[in-house]
Order: structure tokens, then C-alpha cells, then sequence
């Protein structure tokens, strides 16, 4: 296992540093002016107008999100006939971009919301549709209505009805038995759901293309017969959660690590590293077979692979240089244009690409501690992230290339540390704190948006 660990934490320090460190931020860039007016509820009473207050609270919070792209305006007029009555000439009047009006009815034992947004500075109506809204099912619906709305201001998806996976050992009560386990929530970081229950250590989870399917890594042991004798040894195995039936599955137990797995672009595959031959490499899987085919073959170790959605460009982590730092290739075939395009730092963590594939974001140990930076794939346009914000790790890129999702290791008091998720826009700049007294917090992923 000594080796095992070694590995995740990232080999051993570097001297090198990477030149031209841009700034980053587009500062006096103009901002959409946005209101998302009061309901109107004149039919409501009691607990159902609390449900509509609750609701438009959601959907300002969600676009609140977007605050590098919008300015979310407090109107001052908030629920007076907005929606049965529109004044296109007033919103001009005030400069807004967007108006986002609504009207809020009873229906049955639950509640008829109905939208409507308008494009002030085109006059147009952009947006009109009815949802039918519940006590059990707010957040997802509110979520569903805010994203329906801003793909009809934007012509994209947004983020709203993203979920994060991540890690946390919360359940962990002596400190020697480190527990990890995977947990779920929404963008937000609301309705937090517990997956997994091993007592043992989850990590790097990673999700298909299609949100079925959660693959992760699992401390395992595993029983061993040696002449008349049983053993325990410890393994680092792949596992498979199925989100529809809850089922886990062990996708590969071979000796050594089975870790670092993300699915291909179409899902039929994975890639993962693997140690079972004493150098940690990086192999392309199919599940419920054995058949590997290898795509790094090198002394030095290599591990952490991330690819772009058309599965022509892989970047992952290696020690050659003697430290950790980042490459590319074309994994289509074994050791195919293997090039190095991070030097930035003591030693880097966790590369991953952006969903174009244009961008990569990853942690660096600078200044006693990491942060996350932004470089092209070509290794160009480095960009710093964070700074003086606690140690920061596990970078991620969301769906829409809006957000990056992270986690971050403040210290709260002498001798007591934090890790929360975080989540920052692409330029660096922190829009949320998603945990909170949850334990430490690893390894968050993003589920992807269906088109």
C-alpha cells in the first residue's frame, strides 16, 4: 500500500515554473440587467403562497449563479400585475434586459405556476409555459423552470439541473478509520443524498454520459489462502453504482490500483489506471469483459486521465520529469504524441478538460499550498485561478463550461481545517460555498446535461 499512497499524493516536489501567468477576469464587461418579479397570488392563501414565495426565491437564487453574466435587479414594483398586465415601456424605462414575469394558481392539492420572459430591449415575449408545482418536488421543479427559462434568453443549458458527486468522511468518528463515503446534491448544494454505506474509503468518482451510471474507487479487502493460511490484503477496486436500481457492482479488482476511471466520450469504455504489473499505467477498459488495451507504457507513473467528449485528445498526471505534472496525447494509440504542457508550480493534481476540449483546469502546489489554475490543451494562456483562499483542489468544469466546481481547505481555528465545495465561475471568481459542516468534503464531480 506504501506505494498505492505515494501515487495519490502526487509523487514528490518540482523546481520548475511556468512563464507569462495571465490575469484573469473581464473586468467592465456589460451585464443582462435581470428581474425575476414577484407572483402574482391573489387566489392563494396560507401555506400555498409560502410554497410561491419559496419557489421565486429559487429561481432568483438559481439565476444569481450567473452573476458574471447577469445583474439580478430587486424591482421595485415586485408582483403588481406583471404578468396580466406587462409594461414593456416601464422595463425600458429602467434599462432592464430580461423581465421575468409569473402567475401562481391553485390546481387540486397542488399548484399551477405559469411564466412568462420577455426580452425587454427586443419587446418580445421569449418565453410562456405552465408547470405544475408540489410541496415534495420544489426544488427539482424550480430548478426545471429556471433552466427552461434561461435556454429561451441564452439558446443553451444551464447548470440548474446539474447534480455534484463528491466524497465526504462525515460518517468517519475515529479519525484512524478514515471513512469516505459518495454522496449527491443538487447544483446548489441542496438535497444532499447518501449513495454509498461501505465503512471503508470511496474515492474519485466519476459519471457516464447518459447520469446512470457512477464509477468510483473503493479501499477493498480481500482474503487471500497462502499455504493453509488466510490473509487480508488491502486492494484499491473500481465499483459501479447503477442510479436507477441502486446496484454496485465491482468493475475490476485487479491487484494494485483500479482508480482514476472516467467513462469515454459514448460511455461504452472506460479509462482507468492500473498497477497490477508494479508501474501505475493508463489502460482503456471495457466493463464485463477483460480485454485492456494500454495507452501509456512508461518507467514513470501515470495517472488521473481526463478526455475530451470525442475522445481525441487525453491529458493525465505523471511523474517522468521526476514530479508530477501534466501531458496530453492522442489515445487512440499507445505512447502516441505524448506532450508536456504544464510547468507551472512544485508539483500539479487533478487535470481535467473543459466540455469543449479547448481548456484544461487543474491544482498546483504554489506558495506552500494549491491552487487551481486554466491552460489551454496546446499548453498555452495559463491562467491563476485562486489565491489566498485556503488550499484548493479537484477542479472540475461543468457541463456548460460556466462554472468550475473545487474544494478548498480553510483553516478555522488553531489545529482545526475545513474542506467545503465551492463553486467558482470560469474566471476565478467564488459564487458559492455548497457544504458546510459536512465533514471533509473530496473529489466533486459534476453529472452531465442531457441536450
Amino acid at each position: 500500500m506504501t506505494k498505492i499512497f505515494l501515487l495519490f499524493t502526487l509523487f514528490s516536489l518540482s523546481a520548475f515554473a511556468q512563464d507569462a501567468v495571465i490575469a484573469v477576469g473581464k473586468a467592465g464587461e456589460e451585464k443582462d440587467k435581470l428581474v425575476v418579479d414577484d407572483p402574482e397570488t391573489r387566489s392563494l392563501s396560507g401555506e400555498q403562497k409560502n410554497l410561491a414565495i419559496e419557489l421565486t426565491e429559487i429561481l432568483r437564487n438559481d439565476f444569481a449563479f450567473y452573476k458574471h453574466k447577469f445583474e439580478t435587479i430587486d424591482y421595485f414594483e415586485k408582483g403588481k400585475n406583471s404578468y396580466t398586465s406587462p409594461d414593456m415601456a416601464k422595463w425600458k424605462a429602467q434599462n432592464l434586459t430580461y423581465f421575468i414575469a409569473s402567475e401562481i394558481v391553485p390546481k387540486g392539492a397542488s399548484l399551477e405556476a405559469r411564466y412568462k420572459a420577455y426580452s425587454v430591449l427586443t419587446g418580445r415575449e421569449i418565453f410562456s409555459a405552465s408547470f405544475k408545482v408540489n410541496r415534495d418536488l420544489l426544488r427539482g421543479a424550480a430548478h426545471g423552470i429556471a433552466d427552461s427559462i434561461y435556454r429561451a434568453m441564452t439558446g443553451k443549458a444551464s447548470v440548474f439541473s446539474a447534480k455534484i458527486v463528491f466524497v465526504s468522511d462525515r460518517t468517519t468518528v475515529r479519525m484512524s478509520d478514515n471513512i469516505k463515503e459518495l454522496y449527491l446534491m443538487d447544483f446548489d448544494g441542496r438535497r444532499v443524498e447518501k449513495l454509498t454505506s461501505f465503512n471503508s474509503m470511496v474515492i474519485s468518482p466519476s459519471v457516464s454520459p447518459d447520469n446512470s451510471k457512477i464509477m468510483f474507487s473503493l479501499i477493498s479487502t480481500h482474503k487471500e489462502v497462502s499455504r493453509n493460511k488466510v490473509r487480508s490484503i488491502k486492494n484499491i477496486d473500481l465499483k459501479m453504482f447503477d442510479v436507477n436500481t441502486k446496484n454496485i457492482s465491482t468493475v475490476s479488482s485487479r491487484q494494485g490500483i483500479n482508480s482514476g476511471a472516467i467513462f469515454s466520450a459514448r460511455g461504452s469504455s472506460i479509462y482507468l489506471t492500473l498497477s497490477e504489473k508494479g508501474n501505475a499505467d493508463i489502460f482503456e477498459m471495457e466493463p464485463g469483459s477483460n480485454q485492456i488495451r494500454q495507452i501509456t507504457s512508461h518507467y514513470g507513473d501515470d495517472v488521473d486521465p481526463s478526455v475530451t467528449r470525442d475522445g481525441s485528445l487525453m491529458t493525465f498526471l505523471s511523474n517522468r520529469p521526476g514530479r508530477a505534472h501534466i501531458y496530453t496525447m492522442d489515445p487512440t494509440q499507445k505512447e502516441k504524441d505524448v506532450k508536456r504542457i504544464s510547468f507551472v508550480g512544485q508539483f500539479n493534481a487533478t487535470p481535467r478538460f473543459s466540455p469543449d476540449g479547448k481548456e484544461i483546469v487543474f491544482s498546483s502546489w504554489v506558495d506552500n499550498g494549491f491552487d487551481l489554475y486554466r491552460i489551454d490543451a496546446t499548453g498555452n494562456n495559463l491562467s491563476r485561478l485562486t489565491k489566498d483562499f485556503g488550499s484548493n483542489e479537484e477542479p472540475a468544469f461543468s457541463p456548460d463550461g460556466e462554472f468550475i466546481v473545487f474544494t478548498s481547505k480553510r483553516m478555522v481555528s488553531k489545529g482545526k481545517a475545513s474542506q467545503d465545495v465551492y463553486l467558482m465561475n470560469r474566471d476565478g471568481e467564488v459564487v458559492g460555498q455548497l457544504t458546510q459542516n459536512f465533514g471533509h468534503c473530496f473529489s466533486p464531480q459534476w453529472t452531465n446535461i442531457l441536450k
